[in-house]
């Protein structure tokens, strides 16, 4: 076949959501479609299913209804339709309420939002904020972390404004120690200020875990619903997302729109149902077992962290030990990224000529800028044809090595464009799932991640409960882990080191090599 019989047969376009896929440059063959066709009708099926309200999270015996929150007419219950047209509207008031001044801080009309929340709670309000920041009603801030330097930061950037600043807190369960952890560091912040936190709060949160009744006890300004239908990763068209799209001055009438209409496309059996093109490609380029890395290049500085939000929805789904049978599969689809053209100084140089372990994405957004734009050399150019050029370059020039590239362009990067392009994904995540038979939506390596951590903290509490018995003392790393009951004297070395460096309990004097230490407790 040429080229352009080729890109006419793998070529995708919805007129009415300016969305183009050119999936050309992957290697499709009839041949590979004909072997993939049981694994594409089971994948068609179980997301029928599931879109019917199938327990789809066998782990946790979960429906998964994301799919729901932009269309909640197909939602298997009226109480679970009206739980999501409620939220809706509900964010709706409460983000025209404070626009207008109607919802207040102690300094007057909220001018700023500080998110608070990790993982998905806080990746999908990023990537909106980013990508949809141009004209907006409210500076949006983010702690995303348990690091004290960054709540420093964020807080410095906030200084003089903690009483026109709304802050939103998201956890489902109001327990997970790192938006936890910062909701207490900023509620002493407006505390130190004078101020009263609960009349700046406001909480994204199950129905009556912790973060839900210290809300009501305290009386802060509102809540929203969070579901358990509804996990992390995939939670951007709930309160979790559209709270901080209304609040920064988004419609959420195209933002909703868009997935919804990304969504009918991709329901559809089509042979050029876009999801189920981006799950084949996948599949075909990691062999389907994750061989290459996915490298995701938006030429859109507003789409910069579409790369991290991406590494969320696909590894988290994707990464798993087992297979839906109890199989080792040892799955994975690794994601990384940047921005173009800053990568064409940075990393592509070793996709063009090094190691051939990876596949690419470049994502193109055709408008180069609202208005005109000036020339920048004598052959007419403006700065966005160059990054056209540099985007339609590099594709080229990494497929004349063999490399397999899917690019996708957008006509313009709005509200509309957003939603669609996240519905995208979610649905080829899905059907990708299915097509390795992975449970997509469970997250077993965060759960042991965070058990491990526990038992650091737990660990740390004997230490310290030694340390203060100590008082007066010199002590070494083997009076710590015997008296402390620790058994293995590394972990016990590590979590001395971190509380001498924060001077606390002792002082540090270092022995040879910096090992042989000996700790003076205070």
């Amino acid at each position: 076949m040429s080229e352009w019989s080729d890109f006419e047969k793998y070529f995708f376009r919805a007129d009415d959501l300016g969305i183009s896929i050119d999936f050309s440059k992957i290697g499709f063959s009839d041949e590979f479609f004909s072997a993939m066709e049981y694994k594409i009708s089971t994948a068609y099926r179980e997301m029928a299913a599931l879109e019917a309200g199938a327990v789809a999270n066998r782990d946790e015996y979960r429906m998964v209804g994301h799919y729901w929150l932009r269309n909640a007419d197909i939602a298997p219950s009226e109480g679970i339709r009206e739980q999501i047209s409620e939220t809706i509207e509900k964010v709706v008031r409460f983000a025209e309420k404070v626009h207008m001044g109607h919802i207040v801080g102690q300094d007057g009309r909220f001018e700023n939002a500080l998110f608070i929340g990790i993982g998905g709670s806080a990746l999908g309000p990023q990537l909106i904020c980013e990508s949809l920041g141009k004209n907006v009603k409210l500076g949006c801030y983010f702690i995303d972390n348990t690091d004290p330097d960054g709540v420093d930061i964020t807080l410095g950037k906030l200084a003089g404004k903690l009483g026109k600043t709304l802050v939103v807190v998201t956890s489902k369960s109001g327990s997970t120690p790192e938006p936890r952890n910062a909701m207490v560091e900023v509620a002493a912040a407006y505390e130190k200020g004078g101020y009263a936190f609960p009349r700046h709060a406001v909480a994204v949160t199950g129905e009556n875990g912790l973060l839900d009744r210290q809300a009501i006890a305290e009386g802060w300004i509102d809540r929203f619903a969070m579901w358990e239908w509804v996990g992390g990763r995939t939670s951007v068209f709930s309160a979790v997302g559209l709270l901080p799209a209304a609040l920064q001055g988004n419609s959420l009438k195209f933002f909703i729109s868009g997935a919804r209409r990304m969504d009918e496309l991709t329901r559809s059996v089509s042979p050029k149902n876009p999801a189920m093109m981006m799950a084949l490609a996948w599949f075909l380029a990691a062999d389907g077992v994750g061989k290459k890395d996915m490298v995701v290049i938006p030429y859109k500085d507003r789409l910069s962290s579409f790369s991290k939000y991406l590494q969320q929805i696909v590894m988290e789904s994707v990464g798993k030990e087992k297979d839906r049978d109890g199989n080792i599969a040892r799955q994975g689809l690794t994601v990384y990224g940047n921005k173009g053209s800053s990568d064409q100084h940075s990393f592509v140089q070793q996709l063009r000529d090094g190691l051939r372990n990876f596949f690419v994405t470049i994502i193109s957004v055709l408008r180069a800028r609202d208005g005109g734009s000036i020339l920048v050399d004598s052959d007419g150019m403006t700065s966005g044809d160059y990054l056209n050029g540099f985007a339609v370059g590099t594709m080229r020039a990494l497929c004349e090595n063999g490399t397999r590239v899917i690019h996708l362009s957008i006509d313009e990067l709005s509200e509309r464009e957003l939603g669609a392009l996240i519905a995208l994904y979610e649905r080829s995540v899905g059907f990708y799932c299915s097509m390795v038979n992975i449970n997509a939506y469970n997250q077993p390596g965060v759960e042991a991640g965070k058990k491990a951590a526990a038992n650091v903290l737990k660990i740390q509490r004997s230490i310290v409960s030694f340390l203060e018995k100590s008082r007066g003392r010199v002590v070494t790393i083997d009076d710590i882990s015997s008296g402390a009951q620790v058994q293995s004297k590394v972990l016990a070395f590590k979590i001395v080191e971190h509380i001498a460096a924060n001077g606390r309990f002792i002082k540090r004097f270092r022995g040879d090599g910096g090992f042989a230490a000996t700790y003076e407790v205070a």
